[in-house]
């Protein structure tokens, strides 16, 4: 087995981690268009394409977590220190987290209309069987909203540690998620 092979997560996984990435953006891209959106009714239309971007981003996310099961990700550089590997641990558990609760949660938030979820007319996902409280949805979109806020936040500061890694440390701790690149032994 190559060093490389011993190091670098799997072209699958790696493909599933730049997705959910760019997914997580579009999502919040959808988001801020939505509430810049001229009237109600655009904005509404505009999330309907939210609702159906967070199914997708479920179903990635499940995906990628059913294959860390099946495909162990590489063990940690072994030059980092142990606080380093353990924020890492609890960041990810964070991202995993946030990454299945919010589209749940956006779920039953628009359950509380009764309205179901259009996945870009391919499919429904009916309206989950909660009590209509229109109240109560709202409590939980401005829940999902700050939860969108805090992953964002929890990304970039992944982003600026795989970049610290990289660039300072040296240890090339980004390739480990990239086609390209290599890793010192």
């Amino acid at each position: 087995m190559s060093l490389n092979a011993r190091t670098k997560y799997s072209g699958f996984a790696m493909l599933l981690h730049w997705l959910i990435a760019v997914l997580v953006i579009a999502q919040w891209l959808i988001a801020v268009t939505a509430e810049d959106a001229p009237t109600r009714e655009e904005g509404g239309a505009i999330m309907a394409n939210h609702f159906a971007l967070g199914v997708v981003i479920f179903v990635v996310v499940a995906v990628r977590l059913v294959w860390r099961l099946v495909s162990p990700p590489p063990p940690p550089v072994s030059g980092h220190a142990p606080w380093e590997k353990t924020i890492a641990r609890i960041v990810h558990l964070l991202f995993y987290a946030l990454l299945l609760v919010m589209p749940i949660a956006g779920w039953i938030a628009l359950s509380s209309y009764g309205e179901p979820i259009s996945v870009f007319g391919l499919f429904q996902l009916p309206a989950l069987p909660v009590p209509q409280n229109p109240a109560l949805g709202e409590q939980i979109f401005e829940l999902h909203g700050a939860s969108g806020i805090a992953l964002l936040v929890l990304a970039a500061f992944h982003g600026l540690a795989a970049l610290k890694h990289t660039l300072i440390d040296k240890d090339a701790t980004l390739c480990r998620m990239l086609p390209f690149g290599t890793i010192k032994g």
